[in-house]
């Protein structure tokens, strides 16, 4: 599954938190996923190239709550409760229903991020 977002100041090598979102995060992270055993994953980007960073940690959200309608979008914090909201956009592939104990995965290299 490859998924694509937007944020500005994403630094190369820190530690941040991807999110699951049901609906458009916009500016303050709305829409966060919650229930189940859903908790915000790390996530580290390598350097930028052409104005884009790229994860290379995968990620993987376990036992997740039943989502109806998926979720189509995800977030970058810098914590892994609570914290500030990066940025976030839309996922490629997790629009339909999410079954309550499933789990989703994002490999290395498949969240981006271009910087500003």
């Amino acid at each position: 599954v490859e998924n694509l977002m937007v944020a500005a100041g994403i630094v190369p090598t820190a530690t941040y938190y991807l999110s699951l979102h049901t609906a458009d995060p916009g500016t303050s992270g709305a829409s966060e996923v919650t229930g189940g055993s859903y908790a915000r994953q790390s996530i580290v980007f390598a350097a930028a190239s052409g104005g884009i960073v790229t994860s290379n940690t995968g990620q993987t959200f376990t036992s997740m709550p039943a989502e109806a309608g998926g979720c189509p979008y995800m977030g970058i914090w810098s914590l892994s409760s609570g914290g500030t909201y990066e940025g976030g956009g839309a996922t490629t592939g997790l629009s339909g229903a999410i079954s309550a104990g499933a789990t989703v995965t994002f490999a290395s290299g498949a969240v981006t991020a271009a910087v500003s």
